[in-house]
């Protein structure tokens, strides 16, 4: 049996025993289309869908796993304490219990400075993704976590969950928040928007 991570082969294991020593691990990998674009690319994206503006950019489908009524939290703690018309780009489609998240979009206070693009192809997602400040991924659960894998292909920075898979995909090269502390999420968001050699 082949599995994409050691957190999925140790989650394999703790629903079958008697599958240990028959997991082997092979890592996913992120297509070709994930580079690090040029100054120039990335402004001709921005003034195309951002009108210009800078943007976290969240990655995946719309349902409660992917944990986006909390980035939404995070995202608005973040506004209130830093003076920027920063957006959050959300890119994926509409998937199974969304209700919540559009509930919690309609109201929300920023929601002008949320944009959500539904599904993306991959070269669109591609060049959304280069274009982004930086990646922040709340998910409450990953076997792997690609879209990690596709930020740090693309040269951008990384904020993630702290839990399942993304530690292993991403090492020492992302900034960690707890996924259910939206105060956690915001604090790091603050980080790399203040600190732009650290970014």
């Amino acid at each position: 049996v082949i599995t994409v991570s050691e957190f999925s082969r140790e989650d394999i294991h703790r629903h079958y025993p008697f599958s240990r020593g028959k997991v082997e691990v092979v890592h996913n990998a992120s297509g070709g289309l994930f580079r690090p674009k040029d100054w120039e690319e990335n402004r001709r994206w921005k003034e195309l869908h951002t009108e210009g503006r800078e943007f976290f950019i969240s990655v995946g489908s719309i349902h409660p796993r992917k944990n986006l009524v909390n980035l939404l939290k995070a995202f608005a703690l973040f506004k209130r304490r830093h003076r920027t018309n920063m957006l959050l780009l959300i890119v994926g489609r509409m998937a199974w219990q969304h209700e919540e998240f559009e509930d919690a979009l309609s109201s929300f206070r920023f929601r002008d400075d949320v944009r959500l693009t539904g599904y993306l192809p991959p070269e669109g997602l591609a060049s959304a993704m280069a274009a982004a400040y930086a990646l922040v991924y709340p998910s409450l659960w990953e076997g792997f976590g690609i879209p990690v894998l596709e930020a740090m292909r693309s040269g951008v920075p990384v904020l993630c969950s702290g839990n399942s898979a993304m530690p292993e995909v991403a090492g020492e090269a992302a900034l960690y928040f707890d996924p259910v502390q939206p105060e956690d999420i915001a604090l790091q968001m603050s980080r790399i928007f203040k600190d732009e050699s650290e970014r």
